[in-house]
């Protein structure tokens, strides 16, 4: 009796265990890798990345409306900036449920192999990340963000401490960089070249000394003499522009993918008659001819109108965003050489450095000239231009309004820009409904406030009311 018991005791352990065993198989996802293959991950995690970036929703429906970039011709709330607690949504849930949380895993990966360029690679593209973050909400979720394991309702960091850790991480990330080290794959920036990985993550740390430089200027001159004292280098010329360059469709740029199936923007007027008044050879680069001819070829359309306003100007005799933008393998450009000589322009003419400001300024339009294939005679004629001239009285001035032009089409860069050095000075259409203001950051996603609402709270309570007109810590002016 006693071993009949034993005997049905031990058949028993064993169907258990089978019935367990089966259980764990059918929840294995068939489709799914055992183990995340980093290549895999990285691949994804710049292309969802990119794509918010450049896309429609924080691109071409905001921020390139709010630097005055493009303009809407149809359906033109938005450029009216009329929004609600939903239009911003699309930042924030892709960059953190699909940008930051893979690039955190690229990292755990590349600890566990002991691939410190994984490492340094999804650390930068992490931070950019988190810069777009901030730069368009103010106070995020940093320090806990990406951790569910630990964090359900993650604490909103004030945006001075974000571009502090940032600060931190990217030179981690510089650290970790090994251009004799171990190889990656899934890079589809600069296709494994681990030296320009490096230069991309001290550009960004220049970007972030410049954003806290109005508020924290010893910081940022400590960033900077790091920097040289490490004899680290940037990007140097435009073959190390950090830029995704797409294919054809499906995966073609988000603005070519918009125009093959609406016609809602136009390029605004208020850049066109700065490329005007400049005689600027960018401007058949930016700009298509207006279908319909006109006497000037490239129409711009006037920021804020109303849909009957616009409707009235026309699609055909309005310009669109020149053949260039609209091209299927258009690069979306994360930062460019010409973007970086602007950097280091501002940083000399701060003092925080020893460089020559007029020079490297000068550099800075060449390198942006260049960018779009003008030619060099072309740009000789351009720089000689009394109203090309580097002001020294008004370095912001300067460099804002070309660094605006160069940053044509990068429309949250653009945007955070001109907020930061306030030139181009631009004005709000009658039509506006924000008494004639322009959107200084993006509206909080309204889940927020249902699945994180202390924290939301508590962010609104020390940053201002979550408006469209509540002015971040960066913008000091």
């Amino acid at each position: 009796m006693k071993k009949n018991i034993i005997y049905s005791f031990l058949s028993l352990s064993l169907l258990l265990a089978s019935c367990a065993k089966e259980l764990d198989e059918v929840n294995i996802n068939p489709n799914a890798t055992e183990n995340a293959q980093p290549d895999y991950l990285l691949t994804a995690a710049i292309k969802n990345t990119t794509d918010a970036y450049w896309g429609t929703t924080n691109n071409m429906n905001s921020s390139l409306l709010f630097a005055q970039h493009w303009a809407k011709v149809q359906y033109t709330e938005e450029d009216r900036f009329i929004y609600s607690n939903s239009s911003f949504t699309s930042l924030w849930s892709t960059l953190y449920s699909q940008s930051i949380t893979g690039f955190n895993k690229i990292i755990e990966i590349g600890n566990a192999t002991s691939n410190s360029n994984y490492k340094g690679v999804a650390l930068t593209l992490r931070s950019w990340s988190f810069l777009l973050l901030t730069d368009a909400y103010g106070d995020i979720p940093y320090s806990q963000a990406g951790k569910l394991n630990e964090y359900i309702t993650p604490v909103y960091d004030k945006q001075k401490d974000v571009y502090f850790g940032l600060l931190d991480d990217l030179k981690v990330a510089k650290t970790a960089l090994d251009p004799n080290g171990k190889a990656i794959a899934g890079d589809i920036i600069y296709s494994g070249n681990i030296t320009k990985w490096k230069k991309f993550a001290n550009s960004l740390r220049l970007r972030i000394a410049l954003r806290i430089a109005d508020k924290e200027p010893g910081k940022a001159k400590q960033v900077l003499d790091e920097i040289k004292a490490d004899g680290d280098l940037f990007i140097s010329d435009n073959t190390d522009i950090a830029q995704l360059i797409y294919q054809i469709s499906p995966q073609q740029n988000p603005v070519s993918a918009q125009f093959d199936t609406r016609d809602d923007y136009r390029i605004s007027k208020t850049i066109v008659d700065n490329l005007f008044a400049l005689n600027d050879p960018r401007l058949s680069v930016y700009a298509s001819k207006t279908q319909t001819a006109t006497p000037q070829e490239y129409v711009g359309l006037p920021n804020g109108l109303t849909n009957s306003e616009a409707s009235n100007l026309g699609f055909a005799r309005t310009s669109k965003p020149g053949a260039y933008f609209l091209a299927p393998q258009s690069p979306a450009v994360i930062f460019s050489y010409a973007e970086l000589l602007f950097d280091r322009a501002e940083a000399a003419a701060r003092g925080l450095t020893s460089e020559n400001a007029a020079d490297l300024y000068k550099q800075g339009i060449t390198a942006s000239l260049k960018q779009f294939s003008v030619s060099d005679a072309a740009a000789s004629t351009y720089l000689a231009q009394a109203a090309v001239q580097y002001d020294a009285s008004n370095y912001k001035k300067s460099i804002g309004e070309q660094k605006w032009i160069a940053l044509f089409g990068q429309g949250l860069e653009a945007w955070a820009e001109r907020r930061r050095l306030d030139y181009p000075q631009l004005t709000a259409s009658v039509n506006t409904v924000l008494n004639g203001q322009i959107p200084v950051r993006f509206i909080y996603p309204g889940t927020e406030q249902s699945l994180n609402g202390q924290s939301y709270r508590n962010a609104v309570a020390s940053q201002g009311a979550d408006l469209l007109t509540t002015k971040l810590w960066f913008d000091a002016n």
